[in-house]
């Protein structure tokens, strides 16, 4: 199967996937792009909590084949937290995506909620410093499963972009920032190249 083919056959997985709507193939210059876009934004300070470590988009970034594609409010995200808060190498937070366990959350004297994202350890605020001993906001990298089955692909990571990542995509597919509108990159490798 040549390369060309398998890459649309993964834009076809893509594009199925509820909540979906524009797909991109970066260029290596993109990719550059991006690759700065995200260094400036991990030395940003994230939700005033912390300075950013966008893992996910490092992941995805090393791969051979990278999507960027658009979704809506249908689109679901994938399961497990998509923000999580270390201390040194501590989890101390995360958000939640299950509305039982926010409600639980919210009588824990102990927790501190900030939207869907709790702080286990309300004592680590205090004690921090946000120059010398910072809170660290990890995007994680994610699974698809929808592209995982396609054949001939590997190393399959989804990650969530920045907003300076977010709006340079979304120009490069030519649409507006509109509210409800994300973009995700997606990567892979051809399967010959793992090992």
């Amino acid at each position: 199967m040549e390369h060309d083919e398998i890459i649309n056959n993964v834009r076809n997985a893509i594009v199925h996937i509820k909540g979906v709507e524009t797909t991109y193939l970066l260029n290596e210059d993109d990719q550059e792009i991006v690759r700065e876009l995200e260094k400036k934004a991990d030395e940003m300070t994230l939700m005033g909590l912390g300075r950013g470590d966008n893992k996910g988009v490092k992941a995805v970034l090393k791969n051979n084949v990278i999507f960027a594609f658009t979704t809506n409010m249908d689109f679901n995200w994938p399961e497990g937290p998509s923000v999580i808060l270390m201390h040194g190498d501590r989890i101390v937070g995360q958000n939640l995506d299950d509305e039982a366990k926010l409600e639980e959350m919210k009588s824990c004297k102990d927790k501190l909620l900030i939207g869907n994202i709790v702080i286990y350890d309300t004592s680590v605020l205090k004690g921090m410093n946000s120059k010398t001993n910072p809170l660290i906001v990890v995007l994680p990298p994610k699974p698809c499963k929808e592209v995982e089955c396609v054949d001939k692909v590997c190393n399959v990571v989804l990650a969530s972009p920045s907003t300076p990542s977010d709006e340079y995509l979304k120009g490069k597919m030519g649409l507006e920032c509109l509210h409800g509108k994300g973009t995700f990159l997606l990567g892979f490798d051809f399967d010959s190249s793992c090992s």
